[in-house]
């Protein structure tokens, strides 16, 4: 049962060593890839937009100097950036946002529940559409993080100033994706982990069964598997660890055939498995991609 004042998934983050290296492999496994966006401090992104209003985050460190002073200054967003990036490398998945319409409410709530990451954070970026129009975008942030989520952190994004984007054109992916049904995490207790989750998203926890849990968005499902789960749903292998870390993506496809003929394009490896494309985790790339057909 989904609580109605859940919050939608928003995106997803992406740590990557270059957005060079991103867009190059983002772009071969058959995604249209947004102009590079800078923030005000020292991170940038080039972030690949889904219909049902996701969206990819890849990210990068553009400017050191101006990433190491926002760390001094208590910026929790570059700063958990930096922890991921020294325990885990500059490849992988750090981080899950979701929507919110009030960031001070999530805030009091994550310090109330003893899972807040950090003080908020508020900052406005300039953008260019791709018909040339100049805009600023605002947004606010509200972090939330466990003694045993080193590895990952969850964020309330609210949309300050949220200018009119026409994506028609960044969404329309060759691989057909129209957006994101499943977010995997993987952890050796699901049941100690799925409760952060559930108190960053204000929904309800359901256990999947073999000590698998979940938690129900609006228009996702996050869901905390152990290792073996996670090698049988999709072949793959990921590292025992106590910590909750996000490994894999699942995408809605329209139509397997046309797919698999955009990562054969872009000579990508994949696996075939039911309904289910497979392609592990690579260079700018970082979380396992599973394209899956929904009718």
């Amino acid at each position: 049962m989904i609580k109605k004042s859940a919050h939608p998934l928003d995106h997803l983050v992406l740590p990557v060593r270059s957005l060079d290296a991103a867009r190059t492999r983002l772009a071969s496994l058959g995604f249209v890839v947004a102009p590079i966006g800078v923030h005000p401090f020292g991170t940038e992104n080039a972030c690949v937009f889904f219909v049902d209003g996701t969206y990819l985050e890849p990210l990068a460190v553009g400017n050191e100097a101006i990433a190491a002073q926002a760390i001094g200054s208590g910026n929790v967003f570059v700063a958990r950036d930096r922890l991921y990036r020294d325990r885990l490398g500059d490849d992988g998945f750090s981080a899950v946002a979701l929507g919110t319409g009030n960031a001070d409410a999530d805030h009091t709530r994550y310090l109330e529940a003893g899972l807040s990451a950090g003080n908020t954070l508020s900052f406005s970026r300039a953008f260019t559409d791709p018909n040339g129009r100049s805009d600023t975008a605002s947004f606010k942030l509200a972090f939330a993080s466990g003694k045993e989520t080193m590895d990952a952190f969850l964020f309330a994004t609210q949309r300050i100033n949220a200018p009119n984007i026409d994506r028609t054109a960044l969404q329309a992916h060759a691989n057909g994706v129209t957006g994101i049904v499943e977010v995997i995490a993987v952890s050796d207790a699901p049941s100690a982990q799925i409760g952060l989750i559930s108190i960053a998203t204000d929904a309800v926890a359901a256990e999947l069964g073999a000590g698998d849990d979940a938690v129900r968005l609006p228009n996702a499902i996050l869901s905390v598997v152990t290792s073996e789960s996670y090698a049988q749903r999709f072949g793959l292998a990921a590292q025992p660890s106590s910590h909750l870390r996000f490994q894999a993506i699942i995408f809605s496809i329209r139509d397997k055939a046309s797919a698999a003929r955009a990562l054969a394009t872009g000579a990508i490896d994949h696996d075939m498995s039911g309904n289910d494309i497979v392609v592990p985790p690579a260079p700018g790339q970082g979380a396992a991609f599973i394209f899956r057909e929904i009718p």
